[in-house]
């Protein structure tokens, strides 16, 4: 079977078990600040696991494309020199949300692995593990499944601490657990390796393929296991592992998906295809970058952005290795949309902004790699005895991305070598301070959690009728607040929108008789609406009727400034490209601000081009409307899903005439021609690859348009003229300034000719030299320039030191004729003079300028020249 038929017929056996078939999430996770990236089928199921999030079904089955590159997840070092490490694996899984448990799962495991209708493997081939004290688990395999003992391994704890086994799976350091048995293949005995719990068990022959977990406890932070009240089910099946096994090959770049990736890559490289380590790096890594960017992700100097950078330029590195001249990484970029294009439609659409920015970190990485080279020549030619130093060869793979086997064969051709351990020394010290800057972990028992979820009515009121269920004080649950305390209210049904997709939560008061609640921001947790603020008047107790009332002017200004993102978003991706991909976004009363990918600045002309547009679909007043569909019905209808969103089996589908179909939850003006008037005030870079668009809508649109006129009124009156002729005005003044410029400079230098006769006579003479310190006042550095240059040729053999107070600056400039530059350098004698006055400056070895903002030094930073002659000389 081919992988492609393996992935669909998994999908298809559980459908007909009655599981929801759930598309693969980004691997971007979801509001999830736990992970780096998706890494598991279940990240976007965590919710549900957690008790957080219900949806319409309880049994789910997905393919879920999955990147172990950074982080604790990181296999990034292995790849390319094991069999079935990999950067990018899509993970087969079948999930449970409290429907079925054990029986069950190990049912559905073995029927679909060893019926004919499905995979069809032999059953003998098949070992089983549990957790040591599992004898539910393991009395179903060997008494239901017929499971022979002998191929049954119960595996405790093999990690150092209670619960650390390969057969005990944790979400994290707390939350929902549970013990787990894992599949394996047996290879056949002419593959090295013991089965699974014996000393052999790292070799090829014995693969897990299937592991089923039970989550059945939650972990708190003491380490005592609650168990939960819906146990749940989460699988996993690499899909290139059981593809291995399938197509009868040990390693899974022999698999038929892998097989074209090589080919394309070798083509693209100018090599041999015959299993080199270096070219299945390359067809490893063109998976996750391809999929990485096409999620939304671009190469940047720290987070998911430096993994990105890191997976290319190891892949260039290796190119490189077998010979590649020039960019070749992006032209892999076509076969792996014709390998997994059908099944990822992202990488279709998204096929040449891959290329592109691929491209670009190839070029940029070919440059970065000759500076690195400069560098490390300079440090072989400093080096001190035969060995270079652990901490030179990590500069340089930290800050040029040289791997330390480059580093290694230009010491070997000088007859050196490297300082490995000193390296990995190094190695580890980055990857400690990793761990600990890693805002990656959270504990989830510390999180506000709610068991009610809170209707909401935002869209078409702004105020209501509702009770307290819940109230929060410092993050502890109590049963009132009190006059001046800061708290959280929790109600069952709210017209308060909650922070969410850019646009901030609303504010407004809750009322309760003679109490009242000011309401300054409003989130959301599982399903909850948490209303934060402080009680401004009386006491509010659990269970207690309030009155709901949003603030309705900042609401609507922020409802205009929300819709007309949607405009703006549409107008770039016609003006700028299908590229163009929403990579953040801030929504308030005041302004909108919207973050988006795109590798260079806006032209005017394009800037004015999207103000163009989206007043023109403002002023077409067409409907906003909306529709609740499921996702899949959604994206049919053209719908763009926005990044860092999660979003549910229904979603809401937002459409602004036939213009910006998007999905969004927040709160939108009721027709275009609400939003009045959009107006862009910047433009600029916020990081590698991504752009930030700030505008104006409405009346804050008209009030800055205004004020721009007011402006144009005062400069019209400045140069005497009118907003007509303001143009031609101010050109007349800048070519007026422009002549009177020059003829100051005219006169300067010939004040300064004229001082120059005078000053070369009270120059000292210094052991046959010349030399003059000199302050004046007033003068800039290009007219002490030229002066310098005048008193060179009236001294002859000289050192000059001019210094100037100009405009509450010191201006230096040094001078020294070529006869003495072997002795004495102007730059060597700027970098005093300009220290001695709080600054710096430097220069060629006859000419040197400088300054600083110690005034106050600068007669004894002239002073300095003389004894700078005595000792140089």
């Amino acid at each position: 079977m081919k992988s492609a038929e393996i992935r669909e017929a998994f999908l298809r056996f559980f459908e007909e078990q009655g599981h929801t078939r759930v598309a693969s999430s980004s691997l971007i996770p979801g509001n999830d600040p736990t992970l780096l990236f998706t890494n598991a089928g279940m990240n976007q199921f965590k919710d549900c696991f957690l008790g957080q999030e219900k949806r319409a079904y309880t049994r789910a089955v997905s393919s879920q494309k999955c990147v172990r590159a950074g982080g604790k997840h990181n296999d990034l070092e292995n790849v390319g020199y094991t069999a079935r490490h990999h950067t990018f694996f899509e993970m087969l899984g079948n999930f449970s949300f409290g429907d079925y448990f054990k029986r069950d799962a190990i049912t559905y495991a073995w029927n679909f692995l060893t019926s004919e209708k499905w995979l069809n493997l032999p059953k003998e081939k098949l070992w089983v593990t549990v957790y040591a004290s599992d004898d539910e688990a393991y009395d179903i395999w060997t008494k239901d499944i017929g499971v022979p003992a002998e191929r049954m391994v119960r595996i405790g704890d093999n990690k150092g601490a209670p619960y650390a086994s390969d057969n005990f799976w944790t979400m994290g350091d707390t939350g929902p657990c549970g013990p787990c048995t894992e599949i394996f293949y047996d290879h056949g005995a002419d593959i090295w390796g013991g089965p699974p719990g014996s000393p052999e068990e790292d070799g090829d022959r014995y693969i897990e393929i299937w592991n089923n977990v039970f989550m059945q406890f939650n972990r708190t932070a003491d380490g005592v296991l609650h168990p939960l009240p819906a146990p749940s089910v989460d699988t996993g099946m690499g899909l290139e592992r059981i593809s291995a096994v399938l197509q009868h090959v040990h390693s899974n770049y022999e698999i038929d998906l892998f097989q074209s990736l090589l080919i394309a890559s070798a083509k693209a490289i100018g090599c041999t295809n015959d299993a080199q380590a270096s070219l299945k790096v390359v067809a490893d890594h063109i998976r996750s970058c391809g999929f990485l960017i096409a999620d939304g992700v671009l190469p940047s100097n720290e987070g998911r952005g430096y993994v990105l950078r890191r997976i290319i330029r190891r892949a260039c590195r290796h190119g490189n290795k077998l010979g590649a001249k020039g960019s070749f990484f992006y032209q892999i970029v076509a076969a792996l949309v014709a390998e997994m294009g059908e099944a990822f439609p992202e990488l279709k659409s998204q096929q040449a902004h891959i290329e592109r920015v691929l491209k670009a970190e190839e070029e940029q990485f070919a440059k970065t790699l000759e500076q690195g080279l400069k560098i490390l020549e300079q440090d072989l030619a400093e080096l001190k005895g035969d060995v270079v130093p652990g901490d030179v060869v990590f500069k340089l793979y930290d800050t040029y991305g040289f791997p330390m086997d480059l580093t290694g064969d230009i010491a070997r051709e000088r007859s050196l070598t490297i300082d490995e351990e000193g390296f990995e020394r190094e190695m580890e010290a980055q990857r400690v301070r990793a761990r600990s800057a890693s805002s990656f972990g959270m504990d989830y028992n510390s999180l506000v959690k709610v068991d009610v979820a809170t209707e909401f009515t935002g869209y078409t009121a702004h105020s209501g009728s509702a009770k307290i269920v819940a109230l929060y004080k410092d993050g502890q649950s109590v049963d009132a607040l009190s006059e001046g305390e800061e708290g959280v209210v929790v109600l069952n049904q709210t017209p308060f929108y909650a922070e969410s997709g850019g646009q901030i939560g609303d504010c407004g008061f809750l009322q309760a008789g003679a109490a009242r609640f000011d309401v300054r921001d409003t989130t959301k947790t599982g399903g909850a609406f948490l209303h934060h603020g402080v009680l401004d008047s009386g006491s509010l107790i659990v269970g207690a009727p309030v009155e709901t009332h949003v603030d309705a002017d900042v609401r609507h200004a922020t409802s205009l400034n929300h819709s007309a993102t949607h405009l703006l978003h549409a107008a770039l991706r016609q003006v700028l490209g299908e590229h163009v991909q929403q990579k953040g976004s801030l929504v308030d009363s005041q302004r909108l601000r919207f973050d988006f990918s795109h590798f260079e600045a806006i032209k005017p002309e394009q800037l004015k081009a999207l103000e163009d547009i989206v007043n023109a679909e403002i002023r077409k007043n067409s409907e906003v409307e909306t529709e609740e569909t499921d996702i899949e019905t959604a994206k049919q209808k053209g719908a763009m899903a926005l990044f860092g969103e999660k979003y549910g089996d229904s979603v809401r589908v937002l459409s602004m005439g036939d213009f910006s179909v998007e999905l969004c939850g927040g709160i939108h003006a009721t027709r275009t021609g609400d939003i009045g008037l959009l107006k862009i005030i910047s433009e600029g870079g916020v990081a590698s690859g991504v752009r930030r668009i700030e505008a104006l809508t409405g009346a804050a649109a008209l009030a800055y348009l205004n004020t721009a006129e007011e402006q144009l009124k005062e400069a019209a009156n400045l140069v005497k003229g009118s907003r007509d002729n303001l143009i031609d005005k101010l050109s007349a003044v800048l070519e007026r300034n422009r002549l009177l410029e020059k003829q100051l400079e005219q006169l300067q230098a010939k004040a300064a000719s004229a001082a120059g006769d005078d000053l070369s006579a009270s120059a000292l003479d210094v052991k046959g030299v010349k030399v003059l310190a000199v302050r004046l006042d007033g003068q800039d550095g290009k007219a002490l320039l030229a002066l310098v240059d005048q008193l060179k040729n009236k001294l002859g053999r000289a050192v000059i030191l001019l210094g100037s107070l100009h405009e509450e600056k010191v201006v230096l400039v040094a001078g020294v004729t070529k006869d003495l530059t072997g002795q004495l350098k102007a730059g060597d004698l700027m970098k005093q003079a300009a220290a001695a006055v709080g600054g710096k400056g430097g220069g060629r070895p006859d000419m040197a300028q400088g300054g600083g903002i110690d005034a106050g030094a600068l007669d004894a930073a002239l002073a300095l020249t003389v004894p700078f002659v005595e000792q140089g000389l």
